[in-house]
């Protein structure tokens, strides 16, 4: 067993779960936040994306005691009294159909256009549609997804 000391959208958080337990499990199951959504188990499709310590990570590859003492954000912690900004531009922009793959999209598009707004980089759409291949989506084509980021980079 490994004792889980860390912050999840602001609160800290202290559980006692087996050593394999990945993040996914760790915040779906022990934690109810279930926003982070496991679709492969295996990184390929990018809908288990939450924040460790600022960085977009796939949480079905975490072992939840790898985090233990950083901050975790999820797709519920986006939000501060209102929806975020790329939340806000998913909505706006019609960027989900069946929504499976919205949370990870999301999550993606934050440490996106985060570290291109640090690195004073342009984010086109061809280096959004690049950023986005790890994740998958099988309902829009991307088109809306690309306009969602595009729309929410110029308000974060």
């Amino acid at each position: 067993m490994a004792t889980v000391n860390l912050t999840v959208n602001g609160k800290a958080v202290r559980r006692d779960v087996p050593d394999t337990t990945l993040l996914s499990e760790f915040l779906r199951e022990e934690l109810r936040l279930t926003g982070t959504h496991v679709g492969c188990d295996t990184s390929q499709c990018g809908a288990c994306v939450v924040h460790v310590d600022g960085k977009a990570v796939k949480s079905c590859t975490m072992l939840a005691a790898a985090a233990a003492g950083g901050e975790v954000t999820t797709v519920e912690g986006l939000a501060n009294g209102g929806l975020h900004p790329m939340q806000q531009a998913f909505h706006d922009n019609h960027g989900l159909q069946c929504g499976f793959c919205t949370p990870g999209m999301i999550m993606s598009g934050v440490d996106m256009v985060n570290r291109y707004k640090d690195s004073g980089r342009e984010l086109t759409e061809a280096a959004i549609r690049h950023e986005l291949e790890g994740n998958i989506c099988r309902c829009t084509g991307y088109h809306n997804i690309v306009k969602s980021i595009q729309d929410a980079a110029t308000k974060m």
